[in-house]
């Protein structure tokens, strides 16, 4: 019998991504999302799927509806540089909205959770790669918002032994499905690399803003401290989302408590060599503007993945490369995200889909087009 999994924040990037690969896993879904970190577009035809996770008696109704076995909790802001001048906002929306959400689940039964950490928690780390026995110590609110939803969790599972959480530490999430339907389409400025270049590339911006080249960064030799850009650990969306099916999966095991894992690729690349992939990739220059550096970003960071090779069985299929060449199929499909007017529809299916919002349109169109019509899912139960 399939599962059925509540995904929060399902409507966003990596939820998005998420939510497919658990249907093509076999998985049923009902996804919600207050649609913050999603398309511009309101989609009227599913009112019920904008619920704030603060919004209680929404959330409640969900679950009287619905017995799931297992939450995804994505939801929740996550630009570095606004956490810092928004910081009540912040704790607000992240930690508050996770408190609530866990309060309704106990009250439901329902004590399996996959949390959406962050590598942000590692803070400023005196050396690389990172391993989760690691000291945390978050820099900025953004990833003080997952340390401390981290710190509940394991009080949490501590009160009660019938809580089974897997916390997944993402390092940098990058590219899009091989498709081209969905990808990554925030609001306004983008605050992360890869948006950002693709908006340039497409013509929407002018230059790739680089946040500060004096960090002192390794060459690729393994050589001296250099004068460079910074360094992360980028990783295929895809790739991340295969890993939350992973997690589920591990769920089942009568030993997991409280568990933390590192989802990346246990390689560090720099700003300007992925700026090189992508052009390479697109045929694009991209022009770079250097400013100073953002508050709360750190120098070098990047997994160890070795607990997720061993336990979860996980592990990055896809390098820059492949990341690259997905990120450039979705942006010069729609270049414009989910708004794009030139966006494409699934004939068969074309007079729903005129009616649709874009992101759903795409998301469907995908969906449909891949494994057609006959889900034994609940995704968009609220859809009515």
């Amino acid at each position: 019998m399939s599962k059925t999994i509540l995904v929060t924040g399902g409507a966003g990037y990596i939820g998005s991504h998420t939510v497919l690969q658990l249907l093509l896993s076999g998985y049923k879904t009902v996804v919600v999302d207050n649609l913050d970190n999603s398309s511009d577009v309101a989609p009227k035809r599913v009112k019920e799927l904008a619920v704030d996770l603060r919004d209680r008696p929404a959330i409640q109704k969900i679950f009287a509806q619905t017995k799931f076995d297992a939450v995804i909790h994505f939801a929740g802001l996550n630009a570095v540089g606004e956490s810092v001048s928004k910081p009540l906002l912040y704790h607000d929306n992240n930690t508050i909205g996770t408190i609530l959400l866990l309060e309704v689940m106990a009250a439901h039964g329902c004590k399996n959770l996959v949390f959406s950490s962050s590598a942000a928690v590692y803070g400023w780390p005196k050396k690389v790669p990172c391993t989760e026995e690691f000291p945390l110590s978050a820099v900025n609110p953004y990833g003080r918002t997952k340390l401390f939803i981290e710190e509940i969790c394991r009080d949490l599972r501590n009160s009660d032994s019938q809580w089974k959480i897997i916390l997944l530490r993402y390092f940098n999430p990058v590219g899009a499905h091989p498709s081209g339907h969905i990808g990554e389409d925030p609001r306004g400025t983008p605050n992360n690399l890869m948006p950002f270049v693709q908006q340039v590339a497409v013509g929407r911006l002018q230059a790739l803003t680089v946040f500060g080249k004096d960090y002192a960064t390794k060459d690729g030799t393994g050589g001296p401290f250099l004068v460079s850009f910074q360094v992360r650990d980028y990783v295929h969306v895809v790739d991340l989302a295969d890993g939350h099916i992973a997690a589920l999966k591990k769920l089942s095991d009568p030993k997991i408590g409280c568990e933390v894992y590192n989802l990346g690729t246990g390689k560090g690349t720099s700003v300007l060599e992925m700026v090189t992939a992508f052009e390479k990739a697109s045929g694009k220059k991209i022009p770079l503007q250097i400013a100073g550096r953002r508050s709360g970003d750190s120098e070098v960071i990047y997994a160890s993945i070795k607990k997720a090779e061993t336990e979860l069985k996980w592990k990055a299929k896809y390098g820059i490369e492949e990341i690259c060449e997905d990120q450039w199929n979705w942006a010069s499909k729609n270049p414009f995200g989910y708004g794009s007017p030139s966006s494409k529809k699934i004939g068969y299916l074309d007079n729903f889909f005129h009616t649709t919002p874009f992101f759903l349109s795409h998301f469907f169109s995908l969906i449909f087009s891949l494994i057609l019509l006959p889900f034994r899912c609940v995704f968009l139960t609220l859809l009515k």
